[in-house]
């Protein structure tokens, strides 16, 4: 795969994998939304399918990674490093223009994010949309949760490569979509589950910008634990695979 392909491939990709996820969140959380408090089981269900068309949508250009922590891992596993920044560039892109397609999506939710005056219901903080928010701020605690829950998808991604027929029948997607559902579900619920550095990181960046009324702060304080846990634990999950496989 050439430099160009494997860029264009996860700017696409990982587009798409923003934009379902943060698109869910969006659906959740805002006012005027349909889909309005549907709850945390629908959240993960979003993000799983937003893996599901982004990953299956680049895989014929860049192998559809869409994740540094999969792509550190993968690179420890197998000591090939030269085109981890190609991957790590177009991972940050696309989440960042993934974020942007959400806010346009959702735009007149976003504009009515006043206080409703006839019920006295007070603007919707929206950073959750874009970026994750601990439940318990224990910098501690929530980096021990984002190590352990990539470990926990990058790990199983490894290992899925054992097993031919998978990647033969195209079905390896599907199956890694429904982990990262299951992770929503099982690990979610103490960070918010980014277990992808730019999936928080460009996301967050973009809320910092975009003129949101009322939108409530960006949290640069906390913005390094969905940075530096996945990178952690894609890392660790590479040494083990590298190990134990």
């Amino acid at each position: 795969m050439s430099n160009g392909d494997i860029f264009v491939g996860e700017v696409i990709g990982t587009a798409i994998l923003i934009l379902f996820g943060a698109g869910v969140c969006a659906a959740v959380t805002l006012r005027h939304s349909k889909a309005r408090a549907a709850g945390w089981v629908v959240i993960a269900f979003g993000w799983g399918f937003g893996v599901l068309a982004g990953a299956y949508t680049a895989a014929p250009l860049s192998g559809g990674q869409l994740n540094p922590a999969v792509t550190i891992g993968i690179a420890v596993d197998t000591g090939v490093w030269g085109k981890v920044w190609v991957y790590l560039l177009g991972q940050f892109t696309g989440a960042m223009l993934g974020a942007a397609l959400t806010y346009l999506v959702y735009l007149a939710q976003f504009q009515a994010n006043v206080r409703d005056e006839e019920s006295g219901e007070e603007p919707t903080p929206t950073l959750g949309i874009f970026a994750t928010i601990p439940e318990i701020r224990n910098p501690v605690a929530n980096l021990i949760t984002e190590i352990i829950a990539t470990i926990a998808l990058v790990l199983p991604i490894l290992a899925f490569g054992l097993t031919k027929g998978l990647g033969e029948s195209g079905t390896t997607v599907l199956i890694v979509s429904l982990l990262v559902v299951g992770i929503g579900l099982s690990l979610g619920g103490p960070t918010g589950y980014a277990i992808n550095p730019t999936r928080d990181l460009g996301p967050r960046i973009v809320h910092a910008f975009l003129p949101i009324p009322n939108k409530g702060t960006s949290d640069w304080g906390y913005a390094w634990i969905p940075v530096v846990g996945p990178l952690i634990g894609g890392a660790l999950a590479g040494v083990i695979y590298n190990v134990a496989f």
